[in-house]
């Protein structure tokens, strides 16, 4: 029998259909400015051809260090249907983190927004010399070319080489938080990112009429999920240069907004700003939170004010994700649900073996959406793999964690921050979940401290509420509160807490700050 075929399209030429089909429908939306589906595309095309114009290859590393807007929008999916592969970095690290990574990548062109020329052109000489393209959302100038220029006299069309790209090409490059060390450089495929917004836009209820607010940066992971999830969609995506917990609740107010993903310090000033200033907010779909844990009090406050509720979403860049659906969150407060669609979840203890439920240990994944390794760090990639005794390859987290009776994961905290106290582990998640219960703290953070009798003591960083707040006071009432062996040898009262964009507490800085301070 002759078969006809089925091809699996990869995202290129999915939005480009997009573009045929849902032509006047709008893609993006930005600052007053609106893209519709055929000129998104088209744009997007003439980008593609202005790069493989100028020499960059499919496969060939584009860095991106951009403010969030339609340009940066444009240069992501650009880039990925010209097969090349984009490398996004976090604005907020300092120029040693971007020579090192852009150096690690090994770019071969770098595109900015006009804000950050100054920026790159001053650490120009430190880049590396495989850079032969240098674009700029900007006037352009002294070696940069514009985006407008790259663009010029380009075909709209998708180019033949994004129909001809190898499933497992790479796609993009994003680089770790670096909240436990140097940031590595984690790679994804066609195929595998495809797959990725497929389970995720399920997960996440995404739908053809979302209109998707983004306030995070387009460099994060996050922001990757509401793009690929929209856009796979074909749904709109409606772009905010930053965060304003005002700006986030009048754009679901007024601008039709069904969909978003944050991080809890963001839907944290967004409870308190709609409970200072009411606004209707029945037209909100799905939301999802990520990056940092959302505890009990704060995830009870959004279901409060949001008809939706929320889905938290429990996750690596590499490929573990879990999601708890509103549904399911009555009763499981502090649970981050179930595995993602098509993907598998093991506890493991110490010595690899596996632990029953309610048993804690480190979590492993198995599945489609599973990185195929780190960039240029074979070493990495061989302490992040689980085989088990069947000869199956699992990632490894890093996290501790166990499963219910029902199949819920709960996460306990960081492998790498575990308190080891007098042969008894101590999870520094554990008390921070208490102290925040406390109407004085804003915000908390624990690490190990050395101990001449423990080896190791919980030490807690405390961000006051008010300036009344006695540290004394605050530490004989936490130790009242906790266990015995959880009981803090030390509190210190601290302006913040270092956290990256995403959310998540550093507490590497905070070890590097205090951790030296030795207790009895």
């Amino acid at each position: 029998m002759d078969r006809f075929p089925s091809p699996a399209p990869l995202l290129p030429e999915i939005l480009a259909l997009h573009g045929k089909w849902r032509g006047p429908r709008p893609a993006v939306c930005c600052a007053g400015e609106t893209l519709d589906w055929a000129a998104f595309c088209a744009a997007n095309h003439r980008f593609a051809h202005g790069l493989l114009s100028r020499g960059i290859a499919p496969g060939d590393r584009v860095g991106v260090l951009m403010s969030n807007g339609l340009a940066m929008v444009q240069t992501l999916f650009g880039t990925l249907a010209a097969g090349a592969v984009s490398v996004p970095l976090n604005l907020s690290v300092n120029d040693e983190a971007v020579v090192a990574m852009l150096g690690d990548a090994g770019i071969r062109a770098l595109v900015v927004t006009a804000d950050l020329q100054p920026r790159l052109a001053a650490l120009r000489e430190r880049l590396p010399d495989s850079v032969v393209l240098w674009v700029s959302s900007g006037p352009g100038g002294d070696g940069w070319e514009t985006i407008d220029g790259l663009c010029a006299g380009q075909p709209a069309t998708l180019p033949a080489q994004a129909l001809a790209l190898d499933p497992d090409a790479p796609l993009n490059i994003i680089y770790s938080s670096g909240t436990t060390g140097l940031p590595k450089g984690i790679l994804h495929t066609h195929r595998g990112r495809r797959d990725w917004a497929y389970d995720l836009a399920i997960a996440l209820r995404y739908h053809g009429a979302a209109r998707t607010l983004l306030t995070i940066g387009l460099y994060s992971n996050i922001s990757w999920v509401a793009m690929l999830t929209t856009l796979l969609a074909g749904g709109t995506l409606v772009v905010h240069e930053r965060f304003d917990a005002g700006a986030f609740l009048d754009a679901v107010e007024q601008d039709g907004i069904t969909h978003t993903a944050m991080v809890p310090i963001q839907f944290q000033r967004a409870v308190a700003e709609q409970r200072e200033r009411p606004r209707n907010l029945s037209g909100m779909h799905a939301m999802m939170s990520c990056g940092s844990p959302l505890r009990e009090g704060l995830k009870r406050d959004i279901f409060a004010a949001f008809p939706c509720g929320i889905v938290e979403l429990y996750g690596l860049t590499e490929g573990i994700i879990t999601t708890l659906e509103p549904e399911d969150a009555e009763g499981r407060w502090d649970s981050v649900g179930r595995p993602l669609i098509g993907t598998d979840i093991a506890i493991i203890d110490d010595d690899d073996r596996p632990r029953a439920a309610g048993e804690a240990g480190e979590i492993v994944s198995r599945g489609r959406i599973t990185m195929p390794g780190y960039w240029n760090r074979p070493q990495a990639n061989a302490e992040a793999r689980y085989v088990d005794a069947a000869g199956r390859v699992w990632l490894r987290s890093g996290d501790i964690g166990y499963v219910d009776d029902e199949g819920f994961l709960f996460i306990v905290d960081r492998k790498k921050d575990m308190i080891l106290s007098g042969g008894q582990n101590i999870y520094p998640q554990d008390i921070e979940a208490v102290l925040v219960t406390h109407p004085g703290i804003e915000d908390a953070g624990v690490i190990a401290a050395p101990s001449e009798r423990w080896g190791e003591t919980p030490l807690a960083l405390v961000v006051p509420a008010n300036p009344a707040v006695d540290a004394g006071e605050l530490l004989a009432w936490a130790n009242g509160e906790l266990g015995r062996q959880q009981r803090l040898a030390d509190l210190l009262l601290v302006d913040e807490l270092p956290r990256n964009p995403n959310g998540k507490m550093l507490k590497r800085e905070l070890r590097e700050r205090y951790g030296d301070r030795r207790y009895g």
